[in-house]
């Protein structure tokens, strides 16, 4: 087949896959997914609160700050959409509609989708004309070039990995920060840039959605330093931003809409506000007052507040809670005793009470049980169950197993984020019928990824989410299960520190595949495959709850960004009733 013809057939799985996203297992066993009698999937699909009027503030509340928003360094869900709508461009982007129409895949500072040549290994790049920076100079293809090439540098720690994975001459390269650049992304003029990739990849466009391929000029380049004022080339622009309490976002008048068909920027203000506590941030949007009628919230909404919204009709119609489309895990650290046993691992998938841990976390409204580690999304619309585990576990069947492994007894610890506390517990409990003593260490969610991903501080279990960057068995497996992703520190994914060579070599005979489906199929074969060496455990497919102010409208959960409300277009009712 020509490559085109192979592009195509990989664009038709990218939607394909796209629809199952809102699938469901069966609704009897406390599926999440829409047209189940289930009170939080109402608002599936909907934008909330009619059409927005431009003007006023909106307010998010939250009860963290960003882990990063330097785009060589943003790679969480929430934080890259919240990013890459206001703050920043990409080459290529989402569309900005709830559901399926999300997942398409749309020009952003590009005049197209990118054009492969080589079989596939070479991606080429124009730039719109007339678009531009927040302080009027024009956006070059040399300062997306240079962006790619930050986010090798080991200081700029946290980012997508795709460019080290794909880019020619990634091996060993430390960034631009030395003056060394990357041959493999060429500009051979201002609005022209090219990749040179190891192998073919046919899904390169939906790659370039991610914040790596913003621009940054290298007039603006701060180090680590960078986090606190991006430059904008969004809508918006950085007004102050009080780490961990206060941001705030003003309009970016050198943004050209008539460049850009996806952000609306309909308030004239955003002010993020930090340090709250989830249960405050719920009753305050639940009760919708004064500014609080205008703010949205950033993270979920807390389990313990499903009680006040589902039975409210009113209360209700203001809920979004889309399915993220991620598998939440237990990863075990593979690196060290006791979890370098295979054994002990299997032991652990037989231990833990799944359904305990789905009432911690609100229930069967907003969550289910995970049976293996691609996401529905990814498989079909429904997960593979390879190890055929009840719900609640079998602590007998793990006792023998810990038995077989000389392991009767341990003591083992585990980090949450503090949200998680509930989680963390419920984990506790089930882990403790089985001999095994859990000590629960809470980090701050803001520095949570940092501490789990530095490898000096990691403890032997932490609890995360992976969520495919785009709905490709391509951006998930191998960030999570490559032994040859695992960074000192920054690590990514592979939280397991899982590192196994039978697991390596078939992800490269998949990804060497130029039959989308038949790449599909291998993606969720190897996943049962990766199942049975237990390097982490699937715990529960959820929804993400999320609050809005009855002035909000035009709020929805996009399905790309895990369900998270979509920046580009949410506004207000009446702009002159908000404050701020």
């Amino acid at each position: 087949m020509t490559k085109r013809t192979q592009l195509a057939l990989a664009t038709a799985l990218v939607a394909a896959l796209a629809l199952g996203a809102s699938g469901c297992s069966d609704p009897k066993k406390g599926s999440t997914g829409a047209g189940a009698s289930n009170p939080a999937a109402a608002n599936d699909g909907k934008v909330l609160g009619g059409a927005p009027v431009k003007g006023g503030t909106l307010t998010v509340l939250s009860n963290q700050d960003f882990a990063h928003l330097d785009p060589a360094r943003n790679w969480v869900m929430p934080t890259m959409d919240f990013g890459t709508r206001l703050l920043y461009r990409t080459l290529v982007t989402f569309k900005a509609e709830p559901g399926k129409a999300g997942s398409e895949l749309v020009p952003d500072l590009a005049t197209d989708l990118g054009t492969p040549s080589n079989g596939g290994k070479t991606w080429t790049f124009t730039l719109k004309e007339g678009v531009k920076y927040e302080d009027g100079s024009p956006i070059k293809a040399q300062d997306i070039k240079y962006n790619v090439e930050r986010s090798f540098a080991p200081d700029l720690t946290g980012g997508p990995d795709y460019a080290a994975q794909y880019l020619v001459g990634g091996e060993g390269y430390k960034g631009p920060l030395q003056g060394q650049h990357l041959d493999s992304v060429k500009t051979p003029d201002d609005r022209t840039i090219v990749f040179e990739l190891k192998r073919p990849v046919a899904e390169f466009s939906a790659t370039a959605t991610l914040p790596t391929f913003a621009p940054v000029p290298q007039s603006q380049e701060k180090g680590t330093q960078y986090d606190a004022r991006p430059f904008s080339s969004g809508p918006y622009k950085i007004e102050s931003y009080d780490r961990d309490k206060k941001l705030v976002l003003v309009r970016n008048e050198h943004w050209d809409p008539k460049t850009d068909t996806v952000r609306k920027a309909y308030p004239d203000k955003f002010v993020v506000v930090m340090g709250l506590k989830g249960g405050q941030i719920d009753d305050r949007i639940i009760a919708g007052e004064g500014a609080d009628a205008s703010a949205v919230q950033y993270a979920d909404m807390r389990p313990e507040s499903a009680p006040k919204v589902l039975p409210k009709p009113d209360v209700k119609a203001r809920l979004l809670a889309e399915s993220q489309g991620c598998t939440e895990m237990l990863q075990l650290n593979n690196s060290r005793a006791p979890f370098n046993d295979p054994k002990v691992r299997e032991a652990l998938q037989y231990a833990v009470d799944k359904e305990a841990i789905v009432t911690a976390g609100g229930g069967p409204a907003l969550n289910e049980v995970a049976t293996a580690y691609l996401p529905p999304a990814l498989s079909g619309g429904k997960q593979a169950d390879t190890l055929k585990i009840a719900p609640a576990g079998d602590p007998a069947k793990a006792k023998e197993l810990l038995k077989a492994a000389g392991k009767e007894t341990l003591k083992v610890s585990l980090a949450v984020s503090t949200g998680d506390k509930g989680k963390a517990e419920a984990i506790q409990q089930g882990l403790s019928r089985a001999g095994i003593e859990v000590v629960i260490d809470t980090v701050d969610p803001g520095a949570y990824y940092d501490v789990i991903g530095d490898l000096s501080t990691t403890p032997d279990m932490t609890l995360t989410g992976w969520c495919p960057d785009y709905p490709s068995g391509s951006t998930w497996i191998p960030f999570v299960f490559d032994g040859r992703t695992i960074k000192d520190k920054g690590n990514q994914g592979n939280y397991s520190q899982f590192r196994d060579e039978a697991t390596i070599k078939r992800i490269d005979e998949i990804n060497a595949m130029a039959d989308a489906k038949q790449a599909n199929q291998a993606w969720i074969d190897l996943d049962a495959e990766i199942m049975k060496k237990s390097p982490a455990i699937p715990i529960l497919l959820e929804r993400k709850p999320l609050l809005v102010g009855p002035n909000i409208a035009g709020a929805y959960g996009h399905p790309v960004w895990t369900g998270t409300i979509d920046y580009g277009t949410v506004g207000l009712k009446d702009p002159s009733k908000s404050q701020g």
